[in-house]
């Protein structure tokens, strides 16, 4: 029923799903740089959902994500 080998932490709570787009190297690290974003905007929100951080700072963190995220795709996939 269980498996008996220990699970790999980081895995456990940095889940990746493959890539599904079309295949270039800018192109798999936006993908990366996405499910990064996604996956911080998950711990901010749970963060502010038990009272931990103010929706102000929530608010604030997300927007510096974003800001990221951006600069992310500029860089990698110029237009």
């Amino acid at each position: 029923m269980f498996d008996s080998e220990p699970v790999d932490k980081f895995n456990f709570f940095y889940p990746r799903s493959r890539y599904h787009g079309e295949f270039t190297p800018q192109q798999l690290a936006f993908n990366a740089n996405l499910q990064e974003f996604s996956q911080k905007i998950s711990y901010i929100s749970a963060l502010e959902t038990g009272g931990k951080i103010s929706p102000e700072q929530a608010y604030q963190d997300i927007k510096s994500l974003w800001k990221e995220l951006k600069r992310s795709k500029k860089e990698l996939m110029p237009d």
